[in-house]
């Protein structure tokens, strides 16, 4: 079986103007939640799962907000929620001020959800896909964008080819196109790039960063921390179905209180000189000694002239910040998923044109 080959680059063209969502409140936050809870049922006689614990958010219009954590911390349940394929078991939840509960239908004609499973229909084409959603969404057919929306998403080419033959990425790119055909204000992105190679992750940021620039509200929930720190404007942590942490993207990156130094030497190291071991020191390789202090509590001056004391000649130094990772591991205690390689999946291979990648967790 042939697969269409990729389109090259194309201008993302922002999608204006956004869909007026029937009930929207005037002033009113894109999303909002309030004491949000969510309880599994597992069986009789048995104690439910607690997956969302009193999830209290706020994400005002025109955000690029980021929803982090780790498997199995709520992140998924809260956007099924959103998308209406799961029931809260109690609290609030809001679109542009349009509660769920009393208006279910105006307050999802207000989002587009893209969810990590492929789900594309084999036996449309991507227009007859995108045309199908725009009608049942009730886009009267000449505000319909399909073509302008085929062209932004780099499927302009296989329009009317058969989505079987699409790649894994152009399915993923369809699927994005399938929650803009009603340009709803508030978009949901549920691991939009988990296992698509380098130069497509590059594509979707830029889809992303203009439609946000456009006035689309963007929730994102993302394993790669380098895909936050480079999109969000502002970032909560969620772990065990709670909010953790809530804070603009920087600020938070600054309450690791941390910096590393990375000093090559002259000669061979076996080991750490035991004049050095009460400093947080480690040897990676031979000739470099990484040594890890306190912004408030150590001056770099210090740490070199200990080093030199202990009769060590430096070559070279570099320092390297804190990031998002160092916040998100000492907040939830596990490590997150770094972005790939070039040209290589989450599992190192290459992926093939049929590839539609693997989605990490399945689930939270």
């Amino acid at each position: 079986m042939t697969t269409p080959s990729e389109s090259p680059p194309a201008s993302v063209t922002p999608l204006r103007p956004l869909n007026k969502a029937a009930g929207a409140m005037p002033g009113a936050a894109a999303l909002e939640f309030q004491g949000l809870r969510k309880v599994y049922r597992l069986g009789r006689g048995k104690p439910g799962k607690e997956a969302l614990r009193g999830i209290d958010l706020t994400i005002p219009h025109g955000s690029l907000f980021g929803l982090l954590g780790p498997n199995g911390a709520g992140k998924s349940t809260l956007i099924n929620i959103l998308a209406g394929t799961v029931v809260k078991t109690g609290g609030v939840a809001r679109i542009c001020g349009i509660d769920l509960d009393s208006h279910p239908r105006n307050a999802r004609g207000a989002i587009g959800v893209v969810p990590q499973e492929l789900a594309v229909d084999p036996f449309f084409t991507p227009r007859q896909s995108l045309e199908l959603h725009a009608g049942l969404y009730g886009v009267p057919k000449k505000e319909r964008r399909t073509d302008h929306i085929l062209e932004i998403m780099r499927l302009s080419e296989v329009a009317d080819a058969s989505s079987r033959r699409l790649s894994g990425g152009m399915k993923r790119r369809l699927m994005l196109a399938k929650a803009m055909v009603h340009a709803p204000p508030v978009l949901v992105l549920d691991e939009p790039t988990a296992g698509v190679d380098v130069e497509l992750r590059k594509h979707l940021w830029e889809v992303v960063r203009n439609l946000n620039e456009a006035g689309v509200t963007i929730l994102l929930t993302t394993h790669y921390l380098e895909e936050a720190e480079q999109l969000c404007d502002t970032i909560a942590i969620i772990n065990d179905g709670r909010v953790v942490a809530k804070d603009d993207t920087r600020a938070l990156i600054q309450r690791i209180d941390r910096k590393e130094v990375a000093i090559v030497i002259a000669d061979d190291l076996l080991e750490v000189p035991e004049d050095l071991r009460t400093l947080d020191a480690e040897l990676r390789g031979p000739r470099t000694l990484a040594i890890g202090y306190s912004r408030k509590n150590n001056e770099i001056a210090e740490i070199l002239d200990d080093v030199q004391r202990a009769g060590l000649t430096i070559l070279d130094l570099t320092t390297e910040e804190s990031d998002l990772e160092d916040v998100f591991l000492d907040l939830t205690g596990r490590k997150a998923a770094r972005t790939e390689e070039p040209g290589q999946d989450e599992a190192g291979r290459k992926p093939g044109p049929d590839d539609a990648g693997a989605v990490e967790g399945g689930g939270d």
